[in-house]
């Protein structure tokens, strides 16, 4: 059902609190989070997923981070032990509700009214302001007294747990008006490519051996339900060893054909380079790294793609040759002819990804995608930036495409409207002479 955009700050009913069952007349189908998907979501009774018992046949769900090592932490100022109040729900209502809608976050804070997120949109819940007390009775739902004692001496905590109908990634922080915390949805199902409309290319990339190659894009670009999808298109389809490196774990993987090990930052590991290292000695195919938000990371990155792993990395990019420019910025001016050299050699391709409004009120994907090709590389060894882009423009061949081609492709499908497309284009001016024919 189509949603106006101007309904944003409309306060919703809630939903009755007193029974956290949910009639099956009352579910609205929702889509994943992520890259939003036609499909029909089979909903459970709310139960809560007991930690390390399995499930329906699925990996046993991770203790939310208790089992992480606890921080000495100072006494409380806050007391832990009152309870919510009455007029609010429980935080697994909050989150089932979010589920059932379709909802991508959830959003609570002291002072603040319950907020979700609806493909792209702030709701704003019809329930009271959140009190102190409320607060850290919801943090006991998903967290032990020392995760919490830790929170309030570092200010912040990441973490993720599980329930019986979606994992949930969690972020809590302190700010002027009191502690709050986001809340991100992830779906239990990994959606396929097929199921994403993710181009042939994506599927090509997955066949290759070694190498390196990186999927960009802001925070809730779906960066890693892509990922997610490819990791599950090679365990299905090749024998390999894949070890990810993750900060938190989002979706949890089974091995079928490949054997997959997922490592935790803060769990499992302390540090992501220090995993990356370790990693090589463990007789990888394919290793994931979370985020190469650093230059040792990128350098153990690179030499892995060398001696003949395939590793996947993200960064938080819009494009393709800007990834090659943040990549550059994190060594001297004296080291970026060499690792330009570096890159040109292990490079596969980067897959940079926004989401946009389409026109049903959904959510789709559009991309910028640079295949390493032999021209390719001979521009990155001498820094070529603007001709790696007038070459993507052209290299439809290889599976090449630029964000405005991207937009335009699902302008013409008829998906989004030309509003979206200018609103999301990177060089508004090429895009609406491209809508208006001339070019």
């Amino acid at each position: 059902m189509s949603q106006n955009p101007n309904s944003s700050s409309r306060p919703l009913q809630p939903l009755p609190v007193p029974s956290m069952a949910i009639p099956s007349s009352e579910l609205i189908t929702g889509t994943s989070t992520g890259i939003t998907q036609e499909m029909t979501q089979q909903v459970a009774t709310p139960t809560k997923t007991v930690p390390n018992m399995p499930q329906n046949g699925q990996i046993p769900a991770p203790r939310p981070p208790q089992n992480r090592a606890p921080s000495q932490a100072a006494s409380p100022q806050t007391p832990l032990r009152p309870g919510r109040a009455a007029n609010q729900p429980t935080l697994e209502h909050l989150i089932r509700m979010a589920f059932d809608r379709g909802y991508s976050d959830v959003h609570l804070g002291v002072g603040e009214k319950p907020r979700m997120r609806d493909r792209g949109q702030m709701i704003i819940l019809d329930y009271p302001e959140i009190d102190i007390n409320t607060f850290y009775s919801w943090l006991r739902e998903i967290l032990g007294e020392e995760e919490i004692l830790r929170f309030k001496k570092d200010l912040e905590f990441d973490g993720a747990t599980q329930y019986e109908f979606a994992r949930v990634r969690i972020n809590i922080f302190e700010s002027l008006r009191g502690p709050g915390m986001v809340l991100r949805l992830i779906p239990l199902k990994i959606l396929t490519m097929e199921q994403l409309r993710l181009p042939a290319v994506f599927r090509d990339v997955c066949d290759v051996q070694k190498g390196l190659i990186l999927i960009t894009g802001p925070t809730g670009s779906g960066k890693s339900t892509t990922l997610a999808a490819m990791i599950d298109y090679i365990n299905k389809e090749h024998p390999k060893h894949i070890i990810t490196i993750e900060d938190p774990i989002e979706f949890v993987h089974q091995s079928r054909r490949s054997l997959i090990k997922q490592r935790e930052v803060g769990m499992h590991t302390h540090e992501f380079d220090n995993a990356l290292k370790a990693s090589l000695r463990e007789d990888p195919d394919i290793i994931l790294v979370g985020e190469m938000r650093d230059k040792s990371t990128v350098n153990t990155a690179l030499k892995a793609a060398q001696t003949g792993h395939l590793v996947m990395g993200t960064l938080h990019t819009n494009s393709a040759v800007k990834t090659l420019e943040r990549i550059l910025t994190l060594y001297t001016v004296e080291e970026q002819e060499s690792l330009r050299v570096a890159i040109a050699e292990s490079l596969v391709c980067i897959i940079s990804q926004g989401l946009c409004r389409t026109t049903d009120s959904k959510r789709t994907a559009f991309h910028d995608i640079l295949v390493n090709t032999e021209t390719v590389k001979d521009y990155i060894r001498s820094g070529k930036n603007d001709e790696i882009l007038e070459l993507m423009k052209d290299g439809e061949y290889h599976g090449m495409i630029t964000t405005n081609q991207s937009l335009f492709n699902l302008y013409q499908e008829g998906r989004i409207s030309d509003e979206v497309a200018l609103e999301m284009s990177p060089v508004p001016n090429e895009l609406a002479m491209m809508l208006r024919g001339r070019i």
